[in-house]
């Protein structure tokens, strides 16, 4: 690991990776993600840099596939989380992994210049006041003929959540709003597919394809401990993720964008 900086998300550790990624709503988001991005990934080694990969829910599945994976968080006590869960992998896992602390705006530095194959940003654009900073790095860290992938709060069905929670009056406000109170109590920063494929192309990545990624279970409990009733909806979750109308009212959405082969990276 290197880099040192404050950290802002020691507090929010445990909740994340205890509560929200062992919930039945975090195991459907890793899930519907990975196989997303089956769908897309070169063969192993292709290499893996995860931008703000937390405890390594996304990171040490590709691992496990075969994909040298290089996980990127600001966040010492993140990182600690993920060296916990990495020790508990076999050795072959281990070798493939790892973990630099670094922001991902500085990613480019942190990881020596490297580019990657395929570099993944998910559940990050949401904490960033603008996305801008983020895209460009992201962007210069991928190879050319290279895969972005994106995961980001839903502009377009912030109202959805407080309607079905009976909060009328919060539910008028959210068809205009431009984030919400995530359920970890951070503020988060909502995108479009529109805006974040455009911020991709103006540094030569093209959208290939978008999904959705929960719709059903984020308005429901599930018992995650119960593996039948778990695993079928899940497959449910990612059969609404790829089609329409469904993947549109997905509370958060998955875009994933190629670097042109011809189109040199920006800063």
């Amino acid at each position: 690991m290197t880099g040192s900086v404050e950290d802002a998300w020691a507090r929010l550790a445990d909740p994340f990776v205890d509560g929200a990624y062992a919930s039945f709503k975090g195991r459907v988001r890793t899930f519907v993600l990975h196989q997303q991005l089956l769908g897309h990934l070169p063969p192993p080694p292709a290499t893996i840099l995860d931008v703000g990969g937390g405890a390594g829910h996304q990171s040490f599945p590709l691992a496990a596939a075969g994909y040298p994976v290089t996980l990127l968080d600001p966040s010492p006590t993140m990182l600690d989380k993920a060296s916990f869960r990495l020790a508990t992998e076999s050795p072959e896992v281990r070798e493939r992994v790892d973990l630099v602390q670094a922001r991902g705006e500085d990613a480019a530095v942190a990881t020596g210049g490297r580019t990657f194959d395929v570099v993944l940003c998910h559940g990050v654009l949401m904490y960033l006041n603008r996305p801008e900073t983020m895209i460009a790095a992201l962007c210069r860290c991928v190879t050319p003929g290279g895969l972005v992938s994106l995961m980001a709060l839903n502009a377009r069905t912030l109202a959805v959540r407080p309607a079905v929670e009976g909060r009328w009056a919060d539910a008028l406000t959210a068809f205009d709003a431009t984030g919400e109170p995530g359920v970890l109590g951070v503020d988060t920063r909502a995108d479009t597919v529109d805006g974040l494929s455009k911020l991709l192309l103006e540094h030569g990545v093209e959208e290939v394809a978008w999904y959705g990624v929960w719709l059903f279970s984020d308005w429901m409990t599930i018992d995650p401990s119960d593996e039948d009733e778990a695993s079928t909806a899940a497959k449910v979750e990612l059969a609404a993720s790829r089609r329409d109308p469904y993947r549109q009212l997905s509370r958060v959405f998955h875009l994933l964008g190629r670097r042109r082969p011809d189109v040199p990276g920006r800063g």
